[in-house]
């Protein structure tokens, strides 16, 4: 995780139409930047044809009710000319892997959410790895001087070139922390822990991305709760159920799957990672009996599927927005 400073706290809607993501907030979803107004991919469809939604109700405590767009995995793949071979190669190989209408995807969403949502967010894999190219579209998206969303980074954030590149034993760190370096400078928002209220509700997003969170993410958590605010998580990586887990097992089948059993497969990868880590396991339990915890929004799995998390929170994950995927929730 990247160690930075402790992000803001309570924001009024009038403070985030002057200062937005500058100051660690949403944005309203009405000061999207123009880039929202470019020409639709489907100039002829109607307004909801943009982008195929979910729709969903956290009934969270707001003061006044408020919607969002959530959106996630845009997984963007551009490199300017200069950069080097692999870059190059990275951009085709990958662009063609989602199908080249990441950008179209991401900007219908904002088109979208600038007439019928009042903010947006987005939780990770905006960018497919890093790259110049890469980096000036988080910038245009995320709104230079008055940024567009709040979220949390993905794992591709972190990726200078995929699995072109191995990390040298020993050097895991070291990786990291010049990966930190280059997305704080990139992103309008602390990447490790940001909060924002709207309406006392309290958005606070985390990075995840290793599968574990830190003790010093948990302690800055725990100054979020002390607020007595509900709160809506926002995480790339899920914080996986039984159900969620057998769910992303049968999507990621290499070789297809049908459900012909309720069994619970073996865990793997992140949530292997998630079992294992005592700070995380500590987190997780503290999060299933905090009664302020109201939902988790997360990304990563590229499909659509919820469970209840806890007694008072549901984890809603999101489809991938390379695929024109976003949810629309109504906080009241």
């Amino acid at each position: 995780m990247c160690g930075t400073d402790i992000a803001g706290g309570g924001l009024s809607r009038r403070t985030f139409l002057r200062g937005g993501l500058a100051m660690g907030g949403l944005v309203a979803a009405a000061s999207l930047p123009a880039v929202a107004d470019e020409p639709s991919t489907f100039p002829g469809q109607h307004k909801r044809g943009r982008i195929s939604l979910g729709l969903h109700h956290i009934e969270a405590g707001a003061s006044k009710p408020f919607s969002v767009l959530h959106i996630s995995d845009t997984h963007l793949t551009a490199a300017y000319p200069h950069e080097d071979e692999k870059k190059q190669a990275l951009k085709k190989a990958r662009t063609n892997g989602f199908g080249g209408r990441q950008e179209d995807a991401l900007r219908n969403s904002l088109a979208f959410a600038r007439k019928n949502v009042d903010y947006v967010l987005h939780t990770g894999d905006l960018i497919d790895w890093q790259s110049e190219a890469n980096f000036d579209l988080v910038r245009k998206y995320y709104g230079e001087g008055g940024a567009a969303m709040f979220g949390a980074l993905g794992n591709h954030e972190f990726s200078r070139y995929m699995w072109m590149e191995k990390t040298p034993p020993g050097q895991a760190a070291a990786y990291r922390k010049k990966s930190c370096e280059l997305l704080s400078a990139a992103f309008p928002f602390d990447i490790s822990l940001a909060s924002s209220v709207v309406n006392g509700v309290n958005f606070v997003s985390m990075d995840d991305t290793a599968g574990t969170v830190t003790p010093e993410q948990v302690e800055r958590f725990g100054a979020e709760v002390k607020k007595g605010l509900p709160i809506i998580l926002c995480m790339h990586v899920p914080l996986y159920t039984p159900y969620i887990w057998r769910a992303s097992c049968k999507f990621w089948a290499k070789d297809g799957a049908r459900f012909r059993s309720a069994d619970v497969p073996d865990a793997t990868g992140d949530y292997r990672v998630q079992l294992r880590d005592k700070v995380t396991q500590a987190f997780i339990a503290s999060l299933k009996a905090e009664p302020l915890l109201k939902g988790i929004l997360v990304g990563h799995l590229h499909f659509d599927v919820q469970d209840r998390f806890s007694p008072t929170a549901m984890e809603y994950v999101v489809g991938g927005n390379y695929l024109f995927h976003g949810q629309e929730l109504l906080i009241s």
